[in-house]
């Protein structure tokens, strides 16, 4: 190694150092730590006693435990292809010559650019059953309005069709990325061979996305297992009847409002557990090469 190549590394490793820093302090060894309490019964005043499995053995006992996961599991199979065909929806829209095209890139990328909270308060106001705006207004059509918040039948689904409107924008510039990376000379050779948009996004478009598919694939299921918190707890708290009970909002319950630190960290690595085997599935999938298409 010539001394040009040893500054060259050393400035990486400097340039990288801050945030390797902050990802070992606020990421690695949390999760560490949640892993080792739990193991024990921590009650968040400083008592703590080694239990061993009976976190875990509780848990197959616990009935919410089922239910906040079926609801996790719920969510994450509606929201995380509904959210996949939007952003990659709205990624071809706008990718097109159309007048303006900026500004509409911008309104599908500004609900992201909003607090959570925020968005969560204004559709809780939008879509609440005395004064909600939607409500008033479908009553108003002579359309029979339901509770979109206080109905189990609807509550996960509203819950899911808000984090599609939040976060769309947001994989949109992902996935527009990712056509900006595609040779327009591949576009123009299937034109020449007679294909036609729909030919051309399965033979040209959909293979050479593969990549930013994976991506977009993991990071939003990531995002739905780990996240939502923010809008259940605004919106319905969990309710009503536990319909929106997600496994990271029952977490959040066991640790701080019932003080359960050492449960709750056996809950959490439980969504380790799913989100490892969910990307290692992925990870075999886009290997096999099953998201690609042969030319038609």
């Amino acid at each position: 190694m010539n001394a040009q190549t040893r500054r060259e590394r050393i400035a990486a490793a400097l340039f990288l150092a801050p945030d390797m820093v902050g990802l070992l302090v606020f990421l690695v060894l949390p999760m560490l730590l949640s892993l080792v309490l739990a193991f024990f019964q921590v009650d968040g005043f400083g008592g703590i006693e080694f239990v061993g499995l009976d976190n875990y053995a509780r848990m197959i006992d616990d009935p919410q435990f089922w239910v906040s996961l079926r609801v996790t599991l719920a969510y994450v199979v509606f929201l995380v292809p509904l959210l996949f065909g939007t952003s990659l929806g709205l990624a071809l829209l706008v990718r097109q010559k159309i007048p303006a095209v900026g500004v509409f890139r911008t309104a599908f990328f500004l609900p992201y650019m909003v607090s959570v909270v925020v968005v969560g308060l204004l559709w809780r106001y939008m879509l609440g059953d005395d004064i909600g705006i939607v409500p008033s207004a479908l009553s108003g059509l002579g359309v029979p309005a339901p509770s979109f918040l206080g109905d189990p039948a609807y509550a996960l689904g509203t819950v899911v069709a808000i984090t599609v409107w939040v976060s769309a924008g947001y994989y949109m510039v992902i996935f527009l990325a990712g056509l900006q990376d595609i040779p327009r000379e591949y576009y123009e050779a299937a034109r020449l061979d007679g294909a036609g948009p729909v030919r051309s996004f399965r033979a040209v478009t959909w293979p050479l996305l593969k990549p930013t598919s994976f991506f977009v694939l993991l990071t939003s299921t990531i995002a739905a297992v780990t996240g939502g918190f923010d809008l259940v707890f605004v919106l319905t708290n969990g309710g009503p009847a536990n319909s929106t009970s997600l496994l990271v909002f029952y977490v959040y319950q066991q640790a701080f409002q019932f003080g359960e630190f050492g449960y709750a960290s056996a809950l959490s690595s439980v969504l380790v557990l799913v989100l490892l085997v969910w990307s290692l599935l992925l990870f075999r999938i886009t290997k096999a090469g099953k998201f690609s298409y042969d030319d038609a």
